[in-house]
């Protein structure tokens, strides 16, 4: 007999024995996440409207051709554009340059670095009744005390249309800025120091340096962290809707929370899971994009 078939008949175990830890999971996994969205997909064909359940019925595609002629689908649309670009340009942007500042730091980082998971651990509902409780209540808020400190007045920062928006994008950029810190902070001391030892030599300057050699080092740091907080933007709910609810009016209802308004508070689950599917539909495609444009050029 032949050191061959006991090999084969070991491999053949340790796969059966391999694929009995790994089907639990898969068939966990399907169950949570797949089959819902199955679901999801199957409603969104539906006309479910509980305030009228007796019109119960196949839509086929009409709710998906409603959101053509539907301007607060528009308008949510518009919102979520402009408050995903914004709070991930922001958080890249303050993250990298503290990062950068830290670096400078000899002592002192690991206090640093506690201190900047903080805002990470709390849940988006804790951070959004602390941002509207404490720090932009009108009159004794944190940042109320300061702008009438400095003479700027009083401002409704949650209740104003035109402040609302720019209430919650400074609530989600002050929650996961430091996940882009932390991030870039540890990519950026792996940087090989000789490298900027031969660019000093060659006379560059401060600039030149972080253009030409730190930002094409950490490049793909800085596209994979694009990634995870536009994911994250998209799908954002928690800390808006307990800061302002999507108000006041809709100055704050983007997609997600529009999806959820029409599904839970208007009860047309049919129109509802159609927007989430619109929601999920946009993140798959954006995801797949930068996907991919990190791949041409890593």
């Amino acid at each position: 007999m032949s050191l061959a078939a006991p090999i084969d008949v070991m491999a053949r175990q340790e796969r059966r024995f391999a694929l009995a830890l790994f089907a639990p999971a898969f068939v966990l996994l399907l169950l949570i996440t797949t089959a819902p969205l199955i679901f999801l997909a199957w409603n969104s064909l539906q006309k479910l409207d509980m305030s009228m359940p007796w019109l119960s019925g196949f839509a086929g595609l009409d709710n998906y051709a409603k959101m053509g002629g539907d301007p607060r689908f528009w308008n949510s649309l518009a919102l979520t554009a402009v408050y995903t670009a914004s709070t991930v340009v922001l958080q890249v942007f303050i993250g990298l340059s503290l990062a950068l500042l830290v670096l400078q730091i000899p002592r002192g980082q690991a206090l640093l670095r506690v201190a900047a998971i903080l805002p990470i651990v709390l849940a988006p509902v804790v951070v959004g009744l602390f941002w509207r409780t404490l720090v932009l209540a009108p009159d004794v808020g944190l940042v109320d005390v300061v702008t009438r400190a400095l003479g700027l007045g009083s401002h409704n920062w949650l209740g104003d249309p035109q402040l609302a928006l720019i209430s919650v994008i400074a609530i989600h950029t002050w929650q996961w800025t430091p996940f882009a810190f932390l991030v870039l902070l540890a990519t950026l001391a792996t940087l090989p120091p000789d490298v900027y030892e031969a660019a000093r030599l060659d006379r560059a300057g401060p600039a030149q340096r972080f253009w030409h050699i730190t930002l094409p080092l950490i490049r793909p740091a800085v596209v994979m962290v694009v990634i995870l907080r536009t994911m994250t933007a998209l799908s954002a709910f928690a800390a808006i809707f307990a800061a302002t609810g999507g108000g006041p009016g809709t100055a704050t209802e983007i997609l997600n929370l529009y999806a959820y308004r029409t599904s839970f508070t208007e009860l047309n689950l049919g129109y509802g899971s159609a927007l989430a599917m619109v929601l999920l539909a946009i993140t798959v495609l954006i995801s797949w994009l930068l996907f991919s444009r990190r791949k041409a050029r890593a």
